[in-house]
């Protein structure tokens, strides 16, 4: 329930704050004084639009704030569903800023319009004139017979399913067309593969290999440099082995006359060894090098294979070609895997088909079964409201579709008169006969249902006498166990609340303004008369009003 709400700089209103009590609160007021803008200050704390034509001084920011007294059964889940922070004592506040931007908060946390608009129809329902286009939705037409049919567990689970139902339709949408486009690429994937594995690449060493094909590609010029090497080294005439070791034997006699030239004779002596070596290993890489005419035609079909392919797929090493090799595979693997994927989700969406199907056809035989209660409790209220000849007719057809709330097609067909024509809501009911069935609508679901605070915006219009009280009493009934609010101007209904608050304009230093004040038993007498019989409070007038109040 709503237990407080402060309004500044908004249209006519400077600054106006109210507490709420339980029950059934009624609002009066003559036309034009401004309950219209109340209206307008609660939707958008609720989350319209904001307008800054709707702010009284455009310097200024216009605030509008009200505290709700929540009940965590009811209202937690929405809440957490919304990332909000639950509070018993919930604040919303909206701002209106000269700039034109608005603000929304919840117990002092920003929040986004959406958040707002989600959590609103949970906290307070404002039904006015506009309001009643809802009864032409067979989505809330629907949504009344589910709430008298104790749908809302069956509901949820037919939700749950038909979600896992539609996630699994996708998945096999996507799988379908991923065979469709693979089965096109098959073929070439598995070329490209095959000639890969061909390849052989994995036992491939591209730098040996180009190093072995260089050497066999120059086998004449090596031998040929080799051989002048030795002849340069081991030459008995002119050889740089037969110099040196004469020059070894000179430091020798040098050493045996002084101990100065050991250690260049060490030296040498080592250099010589060296030498000796290098000419051993060169003779030896000599004599196993040779022309191999079949092998270098092998490494350089290997080489011309590898550089074809490296070319191809823009690759440079083994290694990425072997990448490469790994993704075709992973590829083909998948395409041929996807037939057994599709093959057991085709099984799952079929037995889910079967589990949703059924779970509608539950809720259509339970929509069936309660129609005609609903139809009764309709027409009795509607007697009550003046319209004793109120006649409905809910045709339910099944579609072979799954829709959000089932597979139920509804029209609800109306009349109000004996011997005419039913017809749909919108082409046979006027706007006083929507605002009735609404009321009656809205008094049975509270029978079923905790129903938000409710604000009826001159729900009475058209009304008088008998029906005007039997209505009051719909709405005492009804206030029992839920918050009413009640904007009137019958003095039969005014009577009935268990708070009453009028609205009034006031012209201050040229200014005019709205105000509003809680009446106390005396006052309530008064305004009822003046409702009854004027601005002349008549002795009859008053007497009347005490009477409506008694």
């Amino acid at each position: 329930m709503i237990t407080s709400l402060s309004i500044k700089n908004y249209a006519l209103i400077d600054d106006i704050s109210v507490q709420f009590n339980s029950g059934l609160t009624i609002i009066t007021g003559e036309t034009g004084a401004g309950k219209s803008i109340l209206l307008g200050a609660l939707a958008l704390l609720l989350g319209k639009r904001a307008d800054l034509s709707s702010v009284q001084d455009i310097s200024k920011k216009c605030i509008i704030e009200a505290e709700f007294r929540l009940e965590e059964h009811l209202h937690l889940s929405i809440f957490k569903a919304n990332n909000l922070d639950f509070d018993f004592h919930t604040i919303i506040r909206r701002e209106l800023l000269p700039s034109g931007k608005s603000r929304a908060f919840v117990n002092d946390t920003p929040v986004t319009l959406s958040q707002l608009q989600a959590i609103a129809p949970h906290l307070a329902d404002i039904h006015s004139q506009n309001e009643t286009l809802s009864l032409f939705s067979e989505t809330f037409q629907i949504e009344v017979i589910d709430v008298l049919a104790g749908n809302t567990a069956l509901l949820k689970t037919y939700i749950k399913k038909l979600e896992e139902f539609n996630e699994t339709s996708e998945i096999l949408t996507e799988l379908h067309y991923k065979k469709e486009t693979a089965s096109k690429e098959l073929d070439y994937n598995t070329f490209l593969y095959n000639e890969l594995v061909e390849a052989n690449l994995a036992n491939l060493n591209q730098n040996a290999l180009e190093e072995t094909y260089d050497t066999l590609s120059n086998t004449e010029v090596i031998q040929e440099s080799l051989s002048k090497i030795n002849q340069l080294i081991s030459n008995e005439e002119i050889g740089a082995f037969e110099r040196l070791k004469e020059v070894r034997l000179t430091l020798a006699n040098l050493r045996n006359i002084s101990s100065d030239f050991e250690e260049f004779w060490n030296r040498l002596n080592s250099v010589i060894i060296e030498i000796e070596d290098v000419s051993e290993g060169l003779e030896n890489k000599a004599n196993i090098i040779e022309a191999d005419p079949t092998k270098l035609f092998e490494i350089n079909n290997t080489l011309q294979l590898l550089y074809k392919l490296q070319q191809k797929h823009s690759i440079d090493s083994v290694e990425d070609l072997l990448l490469l090799q790994q993704q075709l595979e992973s590829k083909i693997d998948i395409t041929h895997h996807l037939d057994s994927k599709i093959e057991a989700l085709e099984k799952d969406q079929k037995n889910l088909q079967i589990e949703v199907s059924e779970i509608a056809s539950k809720l259509h035989t339970s929509r069936i079964k309660v129609i005609p209660t609903l139809i009764k409790k309709l027409k009795s209220l509607l007697v009550d409201l003046g319209l004793p000849n109120a006649q409905f007719k809910f045709e339910i057809t099944t579609s072979n579709n799954f829709r959000k709330n089932g597979i139920d097609n509804l029209q609800l067909l109306f009349t109000a008169n004996k011997g005419l024509a039913f017809g749909t809501l919108k082409k046979v009911a006027s706007g006083g006969e929507l605002s009735r069935i609404m009321l009656a609508i809205k008094a049975v679901l509270a029978e079923y249902k905790a129903l938000p605070t409710l604000i009826f915006d001159e729900i009475d219009t058209g009304l008088s006498g008998e029906v005007a009280y039997k209505m009051s009493g719909i709405l005492k009934n009804m206030s029992q166990s839920m918050q009413i609010f009640c904007i009137t101007h019958l003095p039969q209904i005014a009577a009935s609340g268990n708070n009453h608050i009028k609205i009034y304009k006031e012209d201050t230093n040229e200014i005019t303004i709205t105000r509003l004040k809680k009446l106390n038993k005396e006052e309530r007498v008064n305004e009822l008369a003046e409702m009854i019989g004027g601005k002349t409070l008549t002795a009859a007038a008053l007497n009347h009003a005490k009477e409506l109040l008694n």
